[in-house]
């Protein structure tokens, strides 16, 4: 699951728990939304993190020269 899919997770979630009214035997629809938001925030903080490993900055090698054998 990528990051768009941890936001409509959290989307979905705030719908279900926030917009909504319904009212199912059985389900608790507030308790799914709640769920599902957690879900999506984990899965973006999972994400953000796996995210800057993969993104760690490559410093290039330096270039050590010796001046003593230049001249040779």
């Amino acid at each position: 699951m990528g990051l768009g899919g941890c936001i409509v997770l959290v989307a979905v979630g705030a719908i279900l728990t926030f917009a909504t009214d319904w009212k199912m035997e059985g389900v608790n629809l507030d308790m799914v939304g709640v769920i599902m938001m957690l879900v999506g925030i984990i899965g973006i903080a999972v994400f953000t993190s796996v995210l800057k490993r993969r993104r760690g900055m490559v410093v290039p090698p330096t270039v050590v020269e010796d001046r003593d054998r230049r001249y040779e």
